[in-house]
């Protein structure tokens, strides 16, 4: 009785079928990195914006001002009488309505001694914004007292993240890939609509954790079924579907040009995910996942039909396909710690995902915006990410994954900290080794996903992957926090704790096993027996006790 990894080499491991299946998944890490990195655009704070002074609306619209000119007449530079305040969060307590005004000079019969005694008051009727393009900032008014609620609308979808790894990754492994990923497409679709017309910030904030609950679904979902619909030695496509989440960043600043209103960005990045519901008709559900569900009738129906589509046929004695002679539970943290190797492998890639997604959005925040075009610069950033991919696929094949994981995550480190001991005369160095120090953790961050799927059972892979990331979105969390606070000490002091991290963890990947060219473990008993397997060309499953008969 043939095991699954040789039905999939006879129906084909990377043939026509996984190769239109791959490329559609593909397009699902271009709609996510909409969302991932999407409030750089969304909540763009515009560079220009003051106080709204009651009457002075009326007054502008009476002498014909511009906008330029209501800020230059009402609203003296405060610097003039000693005062340390811009008009950004502050105004002069002037009743614009009891006081009479020349549309030339409306503060003349002020003296700068008579302005000094005026009491500042902080700004009670909104502000007035100058940009080209609106944002939540200017819609919500998330300025001065309130500019902490903007950072709060990356927590909170950094929260349904984590969410979404737990209770989707939970759910794909019980109900299916496929259904959990086509619900999660939909999921992110309506809540992203009620994000564009949400009436209040806190309705907002609302539907911008679900937005991060249903996001988790399909990135992660669509990540292992690649991976379990193909031979051991093209699960480098996972890699790929990573360039595609890079080739997203580069477009959404194309978007965000094209489109002048924050709303009209978000329908944009938000509405392709419904395309996603027509994989209903062209992405079958996982065959491994239909054997450890004990359902090997649908699974060898499906492999019929990617044989079909890569002009090949199964054997006709392949009427039986062995499946896992382990018992089917509702997969729970504990499976994941409950036996020595998985504890391992569970602790390891939690902290690997930490480090990757705190250090990765350190050294993005620490390096910023490099000019004055945002539109040019965010581009040019992600761009820099292709070449870790192309890395990755030019020596994680040849070499193996443990060993690139374990480089990547030292350069960065030591990059780091290079970065730190440079002096600040010579910039160009310290962003030029900073910057290699974003290729070294962008690769880390690339391959995690990859050795996460592998080294993790078919029973317990989707839920597995989504727990552990959930740690990338505690770091992802955190980072704003730990690059801010600690370089209010010492500017680089947040680099030194990256290169501790980053180093650690690469010592630390040192005692995963080799996964390159090994089959993917379907049961814990695999999983076990992996050190001892890893340096094998390939694994033949032995489970042979319980089978599905056709």
């Amino acid at each position: 009785m043939p095991s699954f990894d040789e039905v999939l080499k006879e129906a084909g491991e990377f043939g026509r079928f996984q190769k239109r299946v791959f490329f559609l998944l593909c397009l699902t890490g271009i709609t996510f990195s909409f969302l991932f990195v999407g409030v750089v655009f969304l909540g763009h704070t515009p560079e220009l914006y003051w106080c709204r002074i009651p009457g002075a609306a009326d007054l502008s619209k009476k002498c014909g001002w511009t906008l330029e000119e209501e800020k230059n007449l009402t609203i003296p530079s405060l610097n003039l009488v000693n005062r340390s305040s811009n008009g950004q969060c502050e105004r002069f307590d002037i009743d614009w309505n009891n006081i009479s005004v020349s549309c030339a000079n409306p503060l003349a019969h002020f003296t700068n001694h008579s302005l000094g005694s005026v009491p500042l008051i902080t700004c009670q009727n909104g502000w007035v914004y100058r940009q080209p393009h609106s944002s939540i900032v200017s819609e919500y008014n998330l300025v001065c007292d309130n500019a902490w609620l903007l950072d709060l609308t990356q927590g909170v979808l950094n929260l349904g993240f984590l969410a979404g790894a737990f209770t989707l990754g939970y759910a794909a492994d019980r109900y299916g890939r496929i259904l959990v990923y086509l619900f999660s497409c939909l999921g992110v679709g309506v809540c992203g609509i009620v994000v564009a017309f949400a009436p209040n910030f806190s309705i907002f904030l609302i539907f911008r954790f679900l937005q991060g609950v249903f996001g988790k679904g399909t990135w992660m979902t669509c990540y292992v079924i690649v991976t379990e619909m193909v031979g051991s030695d093209q699960r480098l496509v996972g890699i790929v579907i990573q360039m595609f989440f890079t080739l997203g960043i580069m477009i959404l600043p194309g978007i965000a040009y094209l489109i002048p209103t924050w709303q009209g960005i978000q329908l944009a990045i938000t509405l392709p995910n419904f395309l996603f519901l027509l994989y209903y008709w062209a992405v079958p559900e996982s065959p491994r996942w239909l054997l450890t569900r004990k359902k090997g009738e649908k699974a060898l129906k499906i492999m019929h039909t990617i044989a079909k589509h890569n002009g090949r046929c199964l054997s006709p004695h392949y009427s039986e396909i062995t499946v896992t002679n382990e018992e089917v539970t509702n997969p729970s943290f504990f499976d994941l710690v409950r036996t020595p190797q998985m504890r391992r492998y569970t602790l390891i890639l939690m902290y690997a995902w930490f480090t990757s997604a705190l250090v990765y959005q350190g050294l993005v925040m620490r390096l910023g915006i490099a000019g004055g075009n945002l539109y040019l610069d965010f581009f040019i950033s992600g761009a820099v990410e292709l070449p870790a991919a192309l890395l990755i696929l030019l020596t994680i094949d040849r070499i193996g994954r443990r060993l690139p994981f374990v480089i990547s995550n030292i350069v960065a480190g030591v990059a780091c900290l290079i970065t730190a001991l440079l002096p600040e005369d010579i910039k160009w160095l310290k962003t030029s080794v900073a910057t290699l120090g974003r290729l070294g953790i962008t690769m880390a961050f690339e391959i995690v996903y990859l050795v996460n799927s592998e080294l993790y059972p078919t029973t317990l892979r989707n839920f597995g992957v989504s727990v552990c990331s959930g740690f990338c979105d505690i770091g992802g969390f955190i980072a704003p926090f730990l690059l801010f606070r600690l370089a209010a000490i010492w500017l680089e002091l947040p680099l030194i704790i990256f290169s501790i991290l980053a180093t650690v963890c690469g010592l630390l990947v040192l005692f995963l096993p080799e996964t390159k060219g090994i089959s993917l473990p379907e049961t814990v008993e695999d999983v076990e027996q992996l050190p001892s397997l890893s340096g094998r060309n390939g694994r033949k499953k032995k489970h042979q006790d319980t089978t599905s008969y056709i």
